[in-house]
């Protein structure tokens, strides 16, 4: 199969093909020139088999045990014969721009099942916890006929809530800290989860995990509901010793049957695409401003005076865009 045939990519994808998918994952995050139009046609061959799936994000908060949580649920959910697909968001070296985590090779398990698949992306200089290309990876994922798809971010805190805008639930784990952690997290990631987990509630912590998730009910009780049919629910569990999995699971499905019913998933799926229209926009114009000929060649002067103090970054950039139309007027 040629690397940029996305006719047959398409059609191998939709087979289930892993093998393909993982084909198609590295031709959309490339950013060489000559793969965007390619990439594009098979986003669009297989975009109507796409959205059948429930799409999860899963943040929290350094060592909460992130990995081994979704490798104890997504085991679980590939034992009730479910098709899982893992977008682990990595962080970024600041060097190589390479992913320096590897998720793959913390959910050991999970990563030899048929069912599962993985796929680390590096977050590079993205915002929100996600990778550049995580919108359009789920859509691939679904169309090859993974029905759970589960987004992993870099981490916890005001700006790792890009996740929440691209998927149908948003979990937050959780450590059995009890109200004195709940004071270190962001406001705003609270009030973004539609399901609160304590994770690490086995040993001498298991008691400690119940005291915790009664203060996080009561937190919550304080806040505005992200959706008015839908009190977030503060779950307990042990992804290490696998109890209190199952719940989790019985949990995310009534919300997705609660919203389903009411619309209110159809909705945020449909707001959740014009957002990605935006976003999307947003990127290529950026991308064709700063690969413009005059643009260019007024970019060295600019960004001297505005490293030198010389000029606002407001000012200098208001000069780029101007410059940049100034010739398609020309044209």
């Amino acid at each position: 199969m040629a690397r940029h045939d996305p006719e047959q990519l398409a059609d191998a994808l939709l087979q289930g093909d892993r093998r393909a998918l993982a084909r198609a994952i590295t031709l959309v995050e490339s950013t060489r020139p000559e793969d965007r139009k390619p990439g594009d046609r098979l986003l669009e061959k297989v975009a109507a088999h796409a959205g059948n799936s429930i799409r999860i994000g899963i943040s929290g908060v350094p060592g909460v045990g992130k990995s081994t949580f979704i490798e104890s649920l997504g085991n679980y959910l590939i034992d009730r014969d479910e098709r899982l697909a893992v977008l682990a968001v990595d962080p970024s070296s600041a060097l190589t721009g390479g992913s320096i985590l590897g998720d793959k090779t913390r959910m050991e398990t999970l990563s030899r099942r048929e069912a599962a698949f993985i796929r680390p992306s590096p977050a590079g200089r993205t915002l929100g916890g996600v990778a550049r290309h995580t919108r359009e990876t789920m859509l691939l994922a679904e169309a090859a006929g993974f029905g759970v798809v589960l987004v992993e971010t870099v981490g916890v805190g005001q700006s790792e809530t890009a996740v929440a805008e691209m998927t149908d639930l948003f979990m937050l784990l959780l450590l059995p800290g009890g109200g004195d952690e709940l004071q270190g997290i962001k406001r705003g990631i609270v009030e973004l989860a539609d399901l609160i987990v304590v994770n690490k509630a086995d040993g001498d912590l298991e008691a400690a995990a119940g005291r915790a998730a009664a203060d996080y009910r009561n937190a919550l009780g304080f806040l505005h509901p992200r959706h008015p049919d839908w009190e977030v629910p503060v779950n307990t569990c042990s992804a290490l010793e696998n109890r209190g999995i199952e719940d989790v699971w019985t949990t995310i499905e009534k919300f997705r049957a609660t919203m389903t019913a009411n619309g209110e998933l159809a909705r945020a799926r449909s707001a959740q695409a014009l957002a990605w229209l935006w976003d999307e926009t947003a990127e290529q114009l950026l991308e064709t401003l700063k690969g413009d000929p005059a643009v260019r060649q007024r970019v060295a002067a600019l960004e001297a005076a505005v490293t030198s103090g010389h000029s606002s970054p407001r000012v200098a950039a208001h000069a780029l865009v101007e410059e940049f139309w100034k010739e398609k007027d020309a044209q």
